[in-house]
């Protein structure tokens, strides 16, 4: 049955996957999916492998508040 990869940054945490899981085997159970059938693997990615645009993410500058323009 269904099959959910979650890829995130590398200290994310145990805790934060547990809830993922959890919250994303509910979302399937709510349309009939049996929870012993949901499987989830949360995946930490280190920063220097994950790259946005080209650049890898531990060396781009964090996004800006919302609603502020990014510095250029």
């Amino acid at each position: 049955m269904p099959y959910v990869e979650v890829k995130v940054w590398e200290g994310f945490g145990a805790q934060k996957a547990k809830k993922v899981m959890e919250g994303i085997t509910q979302v399937f159970v709510d349309v009939g999916v049996p929870a012993h059938a949901v499987s989830v693997v949360v995946q930490e990615i280190p920063k220097t492998h994950w790259g946005i645009g080209g650049v890898p993410a531990a060396e781009r500058t964090p996004s800006p508040p919302e609603g502020k323009p990014a510095e250029r």
